[in-house]
């Protein structure tokens, strides 16, 4: 099934991108925006809206394969590649993104996505948003062609098998919509609310109890609405503001992390980014010495390291280091999913958890995709996307395995049916 043209168009985005730095250095908040310059080269404001291009391959037969380049929220922080701007991009994938694979065969996934993985132009890798929508748009067509699930195609060529049920979903909540919260917890979310904590005596209080109350409230409310049958895992993401608030003593942080759990009972606690350091050496440094700090304690709080942790070489080095409990794997950072397929499956070998998550900054069609190849690759758990609605993105994503996981056991039942 050759590949007849390829094309871009503009999208939105599920969501924006923000300016950690300018928002940590304490600017005044005017309703959902910041007033201020930005700090991160490329922002025109410390919060802005996402930008998005969908690739479309149009196969011989007509049928139209497609996949949408975003990036994450917290564009340019941490080693990320840049902001992602689609006037930028636009030129090049209907330029030499095009040039690259008109008139290849759509049917096998593998080469054409590592052929622009690797593919430079001016002497420099794609932007990783560009190749994460190009990829994407390869896998959605191979399954097309091949008249199967994209999660089919990938398991396939990957030499994995697709689980019987769905993976767990982290629903992705706004941090003080309680009423939002309480809606997963109806829904009975396997791991809720995500909730984001960027300022640290803002957010967690003076001395932290703003936090740990918030703890409390979370697992008051699984109690209450959720019944003895319910216990989801707590989710927290902290963007390095644990760390800050203790001035990077490890002692202290393992102290409150300590306390943290105490917070939310039986509940199992993860914490995500609970300090960021100014580089990735340092990171995996302060990662493995919590670790270490927590199992000496008997704390059973598991950490997941996301800043930092960004490209599939980042993932094997914190997996080779030990220094975490779960990598987020942060598909728009990880560039084409190919990588995000291999760092899942490396950490599975190595012994270490992984989260394919992403960002609310991502699309539908992006957050279908990711649900397919983490049935592939057999990530722990995936989070909802795009934005931060909730019930609309545990929607797409719970929706897209089970028509996956159905078609994929249709088939299997029924090798002469149709898919």
């Amino acid at each position: 099934m050759i590949i007849r043209d390829v094309f871009p168009t503009r999208v939105r985005s599920g969501y924006f991108n923000k300016d950690l730095p300018a928002i940590k250095a304490g600017p005044e908040a005017d309703g959902f925006a910041y007033l201020g310059p930005p700090r991160t080269p490329g922002f025109s404001a410390i919060v802005q809206p996402g930008e998005g291009i969908s690739v479309m391959l149009v196969l011989e037969d007509g049928s139209v394969g497609f996949g949408d380049c975003v990036d994450v929220i917290l564009a340019g922080l941490a080693g990320r590649d840049p902001l992602f701007r689609a006037d930028q991009h636009l030129g090049v994938i209907g330029g030499v993104v095009r040039d690259l694979l008109v008139g290849r065969d759509a049917r096998r996934f593998r080469p054409l996505a590592d052929a622009v993985e690797g593919f430079r132009h001016e002497g420099r890798l794609l932007h990783a948003a560009v190749r994460y929508g190009v990829s994407q748009a390869l896998l959605h067509a191979a399954a097309l062609a091949n008249r199967v699930t994209m999660a089919e195609v990938a398991a396939t060529e990957y030499g994995t098998s697709l689980p019987i049920l769905p993976l767990p979903v982290l629903a992705s909540c706004l941090t003080h919509d309680y009423l939002q919260i309480d809606r997963m917890i109806m829904k009975r979310a396997e791991l809720l609310p995500h909730s984001s904590f960027h300022i640290a005596e803002r957010d967690l209080g003076a001395d932290g109890g703003k936090f740990l109350a918030y703890a409390e409230y979370l697992a008051r409310r699984v109690r209450t609405l959720g019944g003895e049958s319910y216990r989801p895992t707590i989710h927290l993401d902290v963007y390095g503001t644990i760390g800050e608030l203790f001035a990077m003593d490890l002692d202290a942080v393992v102290d409150y992390l300590a306390r943290t759990k105490a917070a939310v009972g039986e509940l199992n606690l993860l914490i995500e980014t609970p300090v960021l350091c100014a580089s990735k050496a340092a990171q995996i440094d302060a990662f493995q010495t919590m670790r270490r700090k927590l199992r000496a304690k008997g704390v059973a709080v598991r950490l997941i390291a996301d800043e930092w942790c960004n490209t599939l070489e980042d993932i094997r080095e914190f997996a080779d280091a030990d220094a975490v409990d779960l990598a987020q794997v942060k598909t728009p950072d990880l560039g084409g999913i190919g990588n995000s397929i291999e760092a899942v499956l490396y950490c599975r070998n190595r012994g270490v958890g992984s989260y394919l998550g992403g960002s609310g900054n991502e699309t539908e069609q992006s957050a279908r995709v990711t649900a397919e190849i983490g049935l592939a690759s057999g990530a722990d758990f995936i989070l909802s996307k795009p934005g931060f609605g909730g019930d609309e993105g545990l929607m797409i994503v719970s929706n897209a395995m089970q028509r996956a996981l159905a078609l994929a056991a249709r088939r299997k039942a029924m090798p002469s049916a149709a898919p």
